[in-house]
């Protein structure tokens, strides 16, 4: 009671706290730097829901490789408000949807306000890594950069994965990274990823890879899937000639960068078991 009495007279003497600031949310936020012909404005990846047809490719098919990405495609270009992106501010005063996860990984008060030293210290960590546009804002592709620095060292450090003698390879839908472990040893990546969008979440649990198609084409979307390895129905690994940096997810599969889905073309048999676990933000 003395808690609430005090509160009321604090509040009478104009000393009220203040209101929480509004957060953007990822839903308005745009590309900050107007795109190249590789990376589209919107890019829905084509991920098949239904099965694909299996079959086994010839040598001449298997012969050729998937085209090379356009220059820039895969640029880490962060989603800022539209007003920031229209201005070209150099440094934003908008409260970001992981302004305090950065702030907590930063090192920052976390008190999930944006300030001009939030910014300051955010944009210092863009230019670093090359996320465009570097004004400081606390966007999606800023706050997915430092779970790909944090899962490095030991991306298994959650013992999440489940350890197994043989290959698995791991999806962690929360940090959106991607790994393949043998035992306790990684032996490709973390890498990041894309996963499926609201609806079209990636399924959880434990899957195999029963079908692998370099030159994949989806007939359900008219468009290619380089480096597919499918692994739970039409949810596939694959590479994508697109941003993997979206804010919104794949149609399920997991989206690579082309080098990537390469790399794990190599690693990864038919056979092999993938689990995945977690949820992407908004799912």
């Amino acid at each position: 009671m003395a808690v609430l009495c005090l509160g009321a007279g604090s509040a009478a003497a104009g000393t009220a706290a203040p209101k929480p600031p509004a957060v953007v949310p990822e839903s308005e936020l745009v590309p900050g730097v107007a795109p190249g012909p590789g990376r589209p404005w919107t890019l829905d990846t084509p991920d098949q829901v239904l099965p694909p047809k299996v079959y086994t490719p010839g040598a001449q098919e298997d012969a050729v490789e998937p085209k090379a990405a356009a220059p820039g495609t895969y640029d880490l270009v962060e989603y800022v408000p539209l007003s920031d992106a229209v201005s070209k501010v150099s440094c934003s005063k908008l409260t970001g949807p992981y302004q305090k996860q950065i702030e907590q990984w930063l090192g920052l008060k976390p008190d999930g306000r944006q300030s001009a030293a939030d910014c300051k210290a955010v944009q210092k960590f863009q230019k670093r890594y090359g996320i465009k546009p570097a004004i400081g804002f606390a966007g999606p592709v800023t706050w997915y950069q430092m779970m790909l620095l944090s899962a490095r060292k030991n991306p298994n450090a959650a013992k999440n994965c489940p350890v197994r003698s043989y290959r698995v390879a791991c999806v962690d839908l929360n940090r959106q990274v991607t790994w393949v472990q043998q035992g306790s040893k990684v032996i490709y990546g973390p890498v990041q990823m894309r996963s499926g969008r609201k609806g079209y979440a990636t399924r959880a649990g434990w899957h195999t890879v029963y079908w692998r198609h370099k030159n994949h084409w989806s007939t359900l979307y008219n468009s290619p899937m380089p480096y597919a390895q499918f692994f739970d129905g039409g949810q596939a690994f694959h590479a994508v000639y697109g941003s993997i940096y979206t804010t919104v997810g794949s149609w399920g599969c997991v989206n690579l960068k082309l080098g990537d889905a390469k790399k794990l073309w190599g690693v990864l048999k038919k056979g092999d078991k993938v689990y995945v676990w977690g949820h992407r933000t908004g799912t």
